[in-house]
């Protein structure tokens, strides 16, 4: 057998395969050296910033800080609307595993109803579940310091202190104030439409009624920020920068306290409402509508039982009756009636008629009848605005026609907002033909004229609108816009005061015919046959007025009017409306008390109430200090 060959080694090429070998590794281990300096360059250096900015959201939060709101103070510094601290128990949705077992147990634990465990979730609904929602409202210090011992048992779930509106003179202003309450889906559409949802981030509340919402640009202000520095647990550990946010404007209003204290009492525990203005501005110096209610029960979402008995309460406590009652305006019309019939030539200063307490009209056997059974005799224009005579303006609205009535009233204000600075506001009803056609879709008859030569018909009016027409009349034409807010504080303290806004004049072609108009309402309170003599009996200043008596139905062609036989709601609305003093007006009142009875007897005493009260704490007027001085302003 042969044997195998040896082969001899070749070291040399050996270590050439060697040495190529090496130095494949070689690069291949540069290539990733190279690698991992490339990505460390790019973390390093060209993605510093992003990485940064990704390190610092997990370790610093922005945080939306929410605005103190403006205070509200009344024309004499007091302040009518104010913002106290108060701790709520607040969760955050988002950190919480199980809802609603920590609900749960956080109600057994601080005695949390079945009401607030309702509501919270109610508002769950409308919060994007990483904003803390307030599950109980105006903690006790000691349901505080409960709470602080379990804390840590509870993520997600804390005490927040903030500021919460106050009210401290409750049902008073109401009706003009508002209040606020927390912000609902409703309210957050609007705000997310008007494009202000940053700078309502940290808002709980907003102005719903009142001068909260109407002026709740000026009051909010805006939102600011801070940073801070939180633990892996999301808990702050230090504030690293604050962008302040810009509180509120503080605003003062027309509305003088001690008065709207003052009017509120006179219309104790009864329906009606009471407006006071200076006529020369429009500024309200007071508004009361009566019954009312506290606005604190709604700051902090008022219970189901406190709502209900509001809202089916037969007194109806949550309407604005200076603004939203409709009322027939009766008699208080008759002044403005009678200027459009002397502007008009349709009578003049000596047109006179026999009054008998009967009109009827052209063959037609309907008879409308005077407040007085057996009429007031030979009556002209100035006697029928004294005594109030039905019959006189019976005659006046036939002659005048529902056009020119309309067109007219239409012209003072009534049938249309006043713009007076609240949402809550009606337009009353000024009728006309087409009013009735698309209404009822039927034609205006002569006869539906005629009653609304006494304010009565279709015929309804707000008692601002009232008002605002007297101060007209006290204007001799120049229409002011009823006013609330006087102006804004600045920063120094100094009120930047809102100009009068005015609307287009009722123009007359002959300033004589104011001259009648206005002497008339002198004759009403200090005429020997004025239908608010009694009421004004003694006065140390000199007003004029006009009495009014709503009629609520209709009464059958024989029947009398009996009050004690007629249902309670059914009974004739009392109002008033008047001014002094007589020669250089200071204030102007608008009284309507529902179901009364008679404006002279009901109405016109409140009004004096009103005006001794203004004159004695209010005015700077120096009043006359005898019957003489009293004499010589009569017209």
């Amino acid at each position: 057998m042969a044997r195998k060959r040896q082969h001899i080694r070749d070291h040399s090429a050996e270590a050439n395969l060697f040495a190529r070998r090496c130095a494949i590794a070689l690069l291949i281990v540069i290539g990733m050296l190279g690698v991992v300096v490339s990505n460390l360059y790019s973390l390093q250096i060209s993605q510093f910033e992003d990485y940064q900015t990704r390190s610092n959201g997990n370790r610093i939060k922005v945080l939306p800080v929410a605005p103190n709101r403006g205070l509200i103070y009344d024309k004499n510094g007091v302040l009518l609307a104010e913002n106290r601290p108060v701790f709520s128990l607040e969760v955050i949705p988002e950190q919480i595993d199980d809802l609603a077992s920590t609900i749960a147990d956080l109600s057994a634990l601080m005695n949390i109803s079945q009401e607030e465990q309702d509501d919270f979730f109610n508002t769950l609904k409308s919060q994007r579940r990483f904003k803390p929602v307030a599950l109980k409202s105006q903690l006790s210090e000691q349901e505080v310091a409960k709470f602080s011992a379990h804390q840590h048992q509870y993520p997600g779930v804390s005490i927040e202190a903030r500021l919460s509106r106050y009210y401290p003179y409750g049902d008073t202003l109401t009706h003009i104030l508002g209040y606020v309450a927390k912000i609902n889906k409703t309210d957050l559409q609007k705000i997310v439409e008007a494009g202000q949802e940053a700078n309502y981030a940290a808002t709980h509340d907003i102005g719903k009624l009142g001068i909260e919402k109407f002026h709740e640009d000026l009051l909010h202000g805006e939102v600011g920020y801070q940073q801070v520095e939180v633990n892996s647990q999301g808990r702050i550990i230090r504030t690293l920068d604050v962008d302040p946010p810009v509180p509120g404007k503080d605003i003062v209003l027309n509305i003088d306290l001690q008065l709207q204290m003052a009017v509120q009492k006179t219309l104790e525990n009864q329906r009606g409402t009471v407006v006071v203005s200076d006529p020369h501005t429009g500024g309200l110096l007071a508004m009361y509508s009566s019954p009312s209610y506290d606005p604190n029960l709604f700051v902090h979402g008022i219970s189901r039982a406190n709502y209900a008995a509001l809202l089916n309460s037969p007194d109806r406590p949550l309407i604005n009756r200076a603004t939203q009652g409709q009322y027939p305006p009766a008699s208080t019309i008759k002044p403005h009636l009678a200027l459009i019939g002397l502007d008009s030539q349709t009578i003049d200063k000596g047109y006179t008629i026999n009054d008998t307490g009967r009109f009827r009209l052209p063959n037609v056997s309907h008879v409308w009848r005077d407040w007085k059974r057996w009429g007031h005799g030979k009556v002209n224009v100035s006697k029928a605005i004294e005594v109030s005579c039905d019959t006189f303006y019976y005659d006046l609205a036939y002659k005048l026609g529902i056009d020119k009535i309309s067109a007219a009233m239409t012209d003072f204000g009534f049938g249309d907002y006043t713009g007076i600075d609240l949402y809550e506001e009606s337009d009353g009803n000024m009728p006309s033909r087409g009013w009735k056609r698309a209404r009822f879709n039927q034609p205006w008859y002569i006869g539906d004229t005629i009653p609304v030569g006494i304010g009565q018909s279709f015929w309804t009016a707000t008692p601002v609108q009232l008002n605002q027409s007297i101060n007209t009349l006290i204007n001799r034409g120049t229409r002011f816009v009823p006013q609330l807010l006087h102006g804004y504080m600045q920063d120094n303290g100094e009120v930047i005061a809102e100009p009068p806004k005015t609307l287009r004049p009722f123009l007359v072609q002959q300033d004589k015919n104011w001259d009648i108009v206005l002497n008339a309402m002198w004759k009403v309170v200090n005429g020997e046959e004025g239908t608010a003599r009694h009421a004004f009996d003694d006065v140390p200043y000199i007003s004029a007025g006009k009495t009014g008596t709503a009629q609520l139905f209709s009464i059958g062609q024989n029947e009398s009017y009996e009050e004690d036989e007629v249902a309670e709601h059914l009974r004739d609305n009392a109002m008033y409306v008047g001014f002094a003093p007589f020669q250089d007006p200071e204030v102007s009142v608008t009284v309507v008390i529902e179901n009364a009875g008679g404006g002279s007897s009901n109405a016109a005493p409140v009004a004096r109430q009103v005006m001794d009260y203004y004159f004695e704490n209010i005015s700077t007027t120096r009043l006359p200090e005898d019957e003489s001085q009293t004499q010589d302003a009569a017209p």
